[in-house]
């Protein structure tokens, strides 16, 4: 069995009755080095530091032990912590988890918030960029002394320069310390004494949080992007899931990539675009969302780098000979492919694959009022072909 139990920055002194005991109890605890040095002598058990990488360790835990193996981990070892990695690893029968007070909770204790209203950021290995929000309020858990002055500056060039941000350092400790800027201010002059263990609760200001698909004036775009109404229509039919990767093909703008991350936990989009100049700006507005976009070359040549995808989604270049087809070799069985067109040639290529294939093939089109003199008429936009299939 392992054992893990949760330990604050005021050590020893904090533990509950519960958890002194299983550490007393210990014959060998595992941890960071920060955490083992919180241990005091009524710990007697052998300290073994976790190696770099981690995770080979994880694994190979329970290998040859003789008895009960314990952990010691910041705070929740269940709020992105070692704790869920073991139990992932282990299962939850092997694995008994002594939680500490979360730093999360702590910090919420210290500006006032509610924790049910407050997400939680980790960065201790995510980017950075994932943290900026359009919105709303998030304790982010910090990498290390730099990351409150990495998050400023992407919330200051990312237009959220007035987000009001309070860096806790040492939290529950002896040593805790308490310091609020805009991030603005504190991206201009970062404090060179910043602790390691620190966390930052963030209100993002101003608060510009959407729900639903996006306008298409929040994007930067050269005219390349899927407008909304179609955009809306295409998540439905792309219909994305907790943790799914989407490869966004012929991506422009990055618009449907990047509604799809914000569609759910965990979704994850790679973006391929020929243009350097258009995947610049898909690379920026993936940062002003916060959403984990990787952008990289043109398909089908840059699929080798990678990672298979859930879903695909062609927006362009249809008629690129080998496209579709690189498309539906890397699709996984089960995978999902979701096609645009808007011209005759690549309508008649998806009409071949639905023909193959099976499917669902659908024409969309819609009109706008607009101005016809003194009056109002309705001005069509170009009608839209899309081949929606599951392998």
């Amino acid at each position: 069995m392992i054992i893990v139990v949760g330990i604050g920055a005021d050590g020893m002194a904090g533990l509950p009755a519960a958890s002194r005991a299983e550490l007393a109890r210990a014959t060998v605890v595992y941890g960071s080095r920060r955490q083992l040095d919180l241990l005091d002598d009524t710990v007697t058990a052998v300290r073994r530091p976790w190696p770099s990488p981690m995770l080979p360790a994880l694994r190979t835990l329970l290998d040859g032990a003789d008895g009960d193996v314990h952990v010691v981990a910041s705070g929740d070892p269940l709020l992105h912590g070692v704790g869920s990695s073991l139990i992932r690893i282990h299962g939850a029968e092997n694995v008994a988890v002594l939680p500490h007070v979360s730093s999360a909770t702590l910090a919420c204790s210290r500006v006032g918030w509610a924790v049910q209203d407050t997400e939680v950021i980790s960065l201790v290995t995510a980017d950075p960029q994932t943290a900026v929000r359009r919105g709303g309020q998030a304790v982010v858990l910090s990498r290390d002394a730099g990351t409150p002055a990495v998050l400023a500056r992407l919330l200051t060039d990312t237009g959220r320069g007035d987000s009001e941000i309070t860096v806790l350092e040492q939290l529950g400790g002896p040593a805790e310390r308490r310091r609020t800027a805009t991030a603005r201010e504190w991206a201009a002059r970062p404090p060179g004494d910043v602790d390691d263990l620190n966390v930052i609760a963030v209100r993002y200001l101003p608060d510009e949080r959407r729900l639903g698909i996006l306008p298409d004036d929040c994007y930067a775009h050269d005219g390349q992007i899927t407008k909304q109404p179609m955009r809306a229509i295409t998540l439905a039919a792309l219909a994305p899931r907790p943790g799914q990767l989407l490869w966004d093909v012929g991506a422009g703008s990055g618009s449907i990539a990047i509604e799809w991350c914000r569609s759910g936990s965990g979704c994850r989009a790679v973006a391929f675009e020929r243009d350097e100049k258009r995947r610049g700006r898909i690379a920026d507005n993936a940062r002003a969302f916060g959403v984990p976009v990787a952008v990289t070359g043109g398909a089908p040549e840059s699929f080798d780098a990678a990672p298979d995808p859930d879903t695909v989604f062609v927006g362009g270049g249809l008629t690129r000979p080998g496209l579709l087809e690189a498309c539906w070799e890397r699709l996984p069985d089960g995978g999902r492919l979701v096609a645009n067109a808007v011209t005759v040639e690549s309508e008649a290529l998806l009409a071949q694959w639905y023909s193959k294939h099976g499917g669902d093939l659908s024409r969309f089109a819609h009109y706008r009022g607009d101005a016809l003199g003194g009056f109002t008429g309705w001005r069509p936009a170009m009608p839209v072909t899309q081949w929606v299939v599951t392998k």
